[in-house]
């Protein structure tokens, strides 16, 4: 199996973090707020008391700048964008769709970041690569994507470069939480139900838990980051040893087997590496935690369907 979607030890969401400070008084506008990555946003800003508003589907279109305009005013200093067409399969028949929300919509943000003076935090992913190298990608590499997705998000980022707007782009993969639909749920799922599975070994990457994530977007923004930065867990994993580790953490019983990405064919391609270089994000707020760790503490608090 492979994912459908591309979809730090955590520190306590209730402990005051060191550089939350930073944000308070920025009122962050979170933009795809229900979302995986918007959950995540939500509840740290939550924990450490920071005002700020939100927004999803139905209250705010990207893809239109006149509702962008109508929603984040001058008041928001900080805006996160989390909304995206993550569907990497069906972006291969859905390209044009796909684009004006990654590419479209985030120039509509940028462009209306810049007018009021704000700060634009967006997401990106390690699908921006062809998955051809054999060491981590830096920030600064050459953007090459494989398929309709990584062409759209290829996009965005390269609108966000030409925006003139004060930006902060961070590219993740293999994204999960304890709530939503990501791998890591549906394998806890699967291995706790299946007595075997069959999972592909030849795609090597870099988990990255949401709530981490935020932590360390946070933390990037009080430290006055901008441009390109990577960030995810610690360590790097094939799919299969991904899902080993989830099995036995969860004490599932399943034989779980390697396979090629040919024995599993999508319809979109994945990039074989996708490994992303952390060297400059833990040189300006530390290590990174193993994902290994970050793992274990999800599936403590893994929701159920």
């Amino acid at each position: 199996m492979t994912p459908n979607e591309h979809d730090g030890m955590i520190s306590n969401m209730n402990s005051p973090s060191q550089f939350s400070q930073s944000l308070v008084g920025t009122k962050p506008y979170i933009v795809g707020s229900a979302g995986m990555l918007g959950r995540a946003w939500r509840q740290w800003l939550d924990a450490h008391n920071i005002e700020y508003a939100c927004g999803d589907l139905g209250d705010i279109d990207i893809t239109d700048p006149a509702s962008v305009e109508s929603v984040i005013d001058e008041s928001h200093r900080v805006v996160v964008n989390c909304a995206a067409y993550t569907n990497v399969d069906a972006a291969e028949e859905d390209e044009d769709r796909a684009l004006v929300i990654n590419s479209g919509g985030v120039e509509n943000l940028a462009r209306h970041c810049r007018q009021i003076n704000a700060k634009l935090v967006h997401y990106s992913t390690d699908y921006v690569f062809n998955g051809c190298s054999d060491t981590p990608y830096r920030p600064d590499e050459p953007r090459d994507p494989l398929g309709a997705y990584g062409r759209t998000k290829a996009a965005g980022e390269a609108a966000l470069e030409n925006s003139g707007a004060d930006y902060l782009l961070i590219r993740i993969s293999w994204l999960y939480a304890p709530w939503g639909k990501n791998f890591v749920r549906t394998m806890a799922k699967l291995t706790s139900e299946k007595p075997a599975l069959r999972v592909v070994h030849d795609q090597v990457g870099r988990p990255t838990s949401a709530e981490s994530l935020v932590e360390a977007t946070a933390n990037l923004l009080a430290h006055g980051a901008a441009g390109p930065w990577h960030v995810t867990d610690g360590g790097q994993c094939s799919w299969y040893e991904f899902t080993q580790a989830i099995a036995e953490l969860c004490g599932a019983s399943c034989d779980i087997t390697p396979c090629t990405t040919e024995e599993f064919p999508r319809p979109a391609p994945r990039p074989a590496y996708s490994v992303l270089d952390l060297e400059k994000t833990e040189q300006m707020i530390g290590p990174r935690p193993d994902w290994r760790v970050n793992l274990a503490d999800v599936l403590n608090r893994l929701e159920s369907e």
